[in-house]
């Protein structure tokens, strides 16, 4: 698979999805979290150790653990995403957190790199560009406002 080289939406205005994007996001949220957490937070931290060895070090949990904890983050954004503006507060007590690990703007991108190749492997044949830009949409909004939440310059693609 050819890298994606995620990156931020370069004329990034609004902080909403289109109801087509949500439905996307929802409807194949559904689909991924079916598979065991260990398996998909396997996959995602995986190759985030493997393609960014240095971060490592910001994990104190198990792999198990935190898988648990990445489906359930990413469970409770898919569900309040009609109503994104209700949790925004919680997701800058995320990005404290990250802050407090020693996450960057710059993790953003790779993580977002990494999360896009993780639904590609669990979705398969449902993994498409409609689908992956209504992901990347949806990252960006969070990865945005933890970014932003966090102090640090929102990038922008070159």
């Amino acid at each position: 698979m050819q890298e994606m080289h995620f990156c931020f939406l370069n004329n990034y205005k609004n902080n909403k999805m289109t109801q087509k994007q949500t439905e996307l996001v929802k409807s194949t949220w559904a689909l991924v979290s079916t598979i065991d957490p260990l398996v998909v937070g396997g996959l995602f931290y995986n190759r985030l150790f493997e393609k960014e060895p240095g971060v490592k070090s910001m994990f104190r949990e198990s792999i198990a653990e935190r898988s648990k904890t990445l489906i359930a983050t990413l469970s409770y954004i898919v569900a309040k995403l009609d109503k994104l503006e209700d949790i925004m507060s919680e997701v800058k007590k995320l990005a404290r957190r990250h802050t407090d690990y020693g996450v960057k703007h710059e993790h953003y991108i790779i993580a977002g790199d990494i999360l896009m190749w993780t639904l590609e492997q669990g979705l398969g044949e449902n993994w498409n560009q409609e689908v992956k830009e209504a992901w990347i949409e949806c990252y960006t909004i969070i990865s945005n406002a933890m970014i932003a939440s966090s102090g640090q310059e929102i990038h922008k693609a070159a």
